[in-house]
This record gives structure tokens, sequence and C-alpha cells, in this order.
């Protein structure tokens, strides 16, 4: 208590004169301390800033660890992927190759299937027109003498070293000029044949009527297919032909039409049976199953 009292006493005895010089070494002591606090924090800055274009100049010559552990992990991870990048070029390039080589082998199956099926056609076709003409040729009274003069004219040959001489036709008075070949002139005529075959009977002769054979056997032809005492009869079916006093032939069906059927038989050969010849038991066909 005596000590309080004995410096409020002193400190009231301070005049005015003391308290400015205090407030001013207070003031510089201040100045001092933040002119410290400064140049040590640009002190620190400039030992950071050293520092880190350090560590950048060992980062740009790839000597910093910081810089060097990581480009190894991607340099590890670049190579496995690489490595997998490869692995699976190889196996597609192989998969396009096999892809390309089942594409080349598919066109040519189809070619070659295509290439038997348009030669099937085209015979069928043939052997069609041929059945038709030999049925025309057979069914139409046509005058003999110029049938054989159409065959004699193909079968001959001239022969090209010898001259071809003609003697001079002489015609008197008028006369009618045929610039038609034979065989033009023999269409023609099985044409209107067949013409005046469909008009009426007050215009055609009539014809004694044909005798209708009794069939021993059912048989006929619907849609490709062949019916047969009870059975049916498709195309690329083996069967087995039996016919009297010869031995039964085994043979494939080829070609089924409207009255005949074609087949062929183990050696390559081909040959056709009329439905007319198995309605009358000439000939007899079972499934083969061997």
């Amino acid at each position: 208590m005596l000590f309080t009292m004995c410096y409020l006493f002193l400190f009231l005895e301070m005049d005015d004169e003391d308290c400015e010089r205090r407030r001013m070494e207070c003031l510089d002591e201040m100045s001092n301390l933040e002119k410290q606090f400064t140049d040590l924090k640009d002190q620190l800055y400039k030992e950071r800033l050293s520092q880190v274009d350090a560590k950048l100049q060992e980062v740009i010559a790839g000597k910093a660890p910081e810089y060097l552990e990581p480009l190894a992990a991607l340099q590890e991870n670049m190579q496995i992927r690489t490595k997998v990048a490869g692995i699976y070029r190889e196996l597609c390039l192989e998969s396009v190759k096999n892809k390309y080589e089942c594409e080349i082998q598919a066109s040519r199956q189809h070619c070659e299937s295509e290439k038997l099926l348009l030669y099937d056609t085209v015979q069928s076709e043939l052997e069609e027109k041929i059945r038709r003409l030999e049925e025309d040729r057979h069914s139409i009274d046509i005058t003999s003498e110029l049938w054989n003069d159409e065959l004699q004219s193909r079968k001959k040959r001239k022969d090209p070293f010898s001259p071809d001489k003609k003697k001079p036709v002489v015609v008197s008075g008028p006369y009618i000029v045929y610039m038609l070949q034979d065989l033009d002139i023999l269409e023609d005529w099985t044409t209107i044949r067949k013409a005046m075959a469909t008009l009426g009977p007050h215009r055609v002769k009539p014809e004694p009527p044909v005798k209708l054979e009794k069939h021993l056997h059912s048989a006929r032809s619907e849609e490709g297919r062949l019916y047969y005492d009870g059975e049916w009869y498709g195309r690329g079916q083996t069967i087995c032909i039996d016919k009297k006093d010869e031995c039964p032939t085994s043979a494939i069906i080829t070609t089924i039409n409207h009255d005949e059927v074609w087949f062929k038989r183990p050696d390559g050969s081909k040959s056709k049976l009329y439905i007319s010849q198995l309605q009358k038991g000439k000939y007899s066909i079972k499934h083969n199953h061997n």
C-alpha cells in the first residue's frame, strides 16, 4: 500500500515534458520493431523464392525426386499399356484376316452353288424345249419330204475349196419369190396347225376319238413333286428304279416336270422317265433307304 502510494506520487510529480519524451521513445521503439519485422519478412520471402527456383531448376534438369518418382510410374504404366495395345492390335489384325478369308470362302461357295443352280436351270429349260419339239414333231402331221429335205440340208457340208456352181434359173411369166428358209416355213406351218387345232369343230375336220388306256398305277406331278402309288417323291431323293427283266438300279431325282422325271445314276449319267410309263407299269420306283 505504501509502495503504491509512493509510485502514484512520483507519477503525479512528472511534468508534461517527461511524458512527451517517454511517448516519443515508445514510438521510436515501435517503428524499430516494425522495420525489423519487415526486414525479416523480406528475407524469408527471398529465401523461399530461392528454394522454389532451385527446385524448379531441378525439375527442369530432371533431377528432382518429386518429378522422378511420378515419371517412373508413368513410364511403367506407358510400357504396360503399349504392350497391351500391341497384343490387341495383333488380335484385331488376325480377326480381320479370318473375316476376310471367311468372306472369300463364302463368296466362292455362293458362286459355285449359283453356277450349279444356273446350269441345272438352263439344262432343264433346254430339255423342256427339246421335249416340246419332239411332241410337236410327233403330234402334228406335216409333209415328211419337207422335214427330210431340211435334215438332209443340215447334214450336207459344203467343201470350202470347191467352187459353188449354180445354174441360172430361167423363169417366165409372173412368179413369187420366197425369202424364207425351209426351217422357217416348217415352224410357221407348225404354228398354223396348232392354231387350227384350237378352233371349233366346224372348222377342223373331226378326228376319230382316241381310245384311253387303262392305267395300272397312279402317278402324277404336282408343284414339282411326284405322286406314285400313295407315296410322294421330291427332288434330291434317292430312289430305286425297277424294270421288267432288268436288275433294279439306284438313282437320284434331279428334276420333276409335268409329264417326266429326270434322274442321275451313280456313274453320273442322266436319264428320264415319262409319267405315262409309270402309269402303264413299264417302270416302277420306290424309296431307297440304304
